[in-house]
């Protein structure tokens, strides 16, 4: 049988989410506090609901896809809550990226009322998550995750059980770290490729076809050569989940030094551009301070597949 879902935050990667839910036959029941992205879900075939709570006790599970783990906190424990509309023996499964402390601590809230949690962070992009081809970090009970694999397929093409929940944090904190410190090496990469007279889409292709090559080149240097930086994913974001990276490794004792300098270099972006400002535009920093634009023709303004 198809199980139903809430989906709560429908954000740029959430609505995608919840869209290719819908788009594989299952009931969606949407709460978000902007109304247009709740429109765009209803017109694809969603049920609106006016809190949380209500859509949960609708649909009996709950999806949620969050920007901050104070709002998953809010959204799960809060007046409105899903605690307040999940029947028992219901599952809440939380694609938001939180640190591995926080997650226990809120499945143990959802326990409590005999609520499951699956969590279930993504990664890939928000282009991946449009199309349904993202890649699910899943932590939890082996059992539930085989009950809501259909609905966890429909949204992701590739996912990994990495162990009871907490696991998942980890795995999508060490990811995330990744991904800025390429991002800053690609940004690094392209301004010398510049300063050395290089024709820079040639230069993209080349690194594409060699050792030096990173996901983060291939998806995210295509905006920066655009001149759009239009990621998805702000400069805030990439603080938060910097700095799950640094307490995980301050809990662990563990001397990082790359993730540190990324997370300052992220610092003054932010201070720069602003918090809302797409995290790609950190590179901006480096044409700014050379007085160039790494810019090339033929590069999208939003990643395609």
């Amino acid at each position: 049988m198809t199980l139903a879902y809430a989906f709560i935050g429908l954000g740029h990667l959430g609505g995608n989410l919840a869209a290719s839910l819908l788009r594989n036959g299952f009931a969606v029941t949407v709460f978000d506090r902007d109304p247009a992205a709740v429109a765009r879900l209803v017109a694809l075939g969603a049920t609106a609901a006016a809190s949380p709570a209500e859509a949960a006790a609708r649909a009996g599970n709950a999806i949620t896809c969050l920007p901050s783990p104070k709002v998953s906190d809010a959204v799960l424990a809060g007046p409105d809550g899903l605690l307040q509309g999940l029947p028992a023996g219901g599952t809440w499964i939380e694609m938001s990226t939180n640190g591995r402390d926080e997650i226990l601590r809120l499945a143990a809230l959802a326990s409590k009322k005999g609520i499951e949690t699956l969590e279930c962070p993504v990664t890939g992009g928000v282009h991946l998550a449009a199309a349904g081809k993202i890649t699910a970090l899943v932590g939890g009970d082996a059992a539930l995750y085989e009950r809501h694999r259909p609905a966890v397929e429909a949204m992701c093409a590739k996912s990994f059980l990495m162990g009871p929940v907490g696991s998942a944090a980890v795995i999508k904190v060490i990811t995330n770290m990744l991904a800025f410190i390429h991002l800053v090496a690609a940004g690094e990469a392209l301004i010398l490729a510049d300063q050395g007279g290089l024709d820079l889409a040639q230069a993209y292709h080349a690194i594409v076809a060699s050792s030096g090559n990173s996901f983060v080149h291939e998806t995210e240097s295509q905006l920066i050569l655009n001149g759009s930086y239009d990621i998805g994913f702000t400069m805030d974001l990439a603080l938060k989940d910097l700095g799950f990276a640094l307490a995980m490794a301050r809990e662990s004792r563990v001397p990082l030094m790359l993730a540190p300098l990324v997370n300052e270099i992220f610092q003054v972006g932010r201070q720069e551009y602003g918090g809302d400002a797409w995290s790609t535009k950190i590179v901006k920093l480096l044409e700014d301070a050379v007085g160039t634009e790494l810019r090339a023709p033929g590069f999208p303004a939003k990643l395609e597949l």
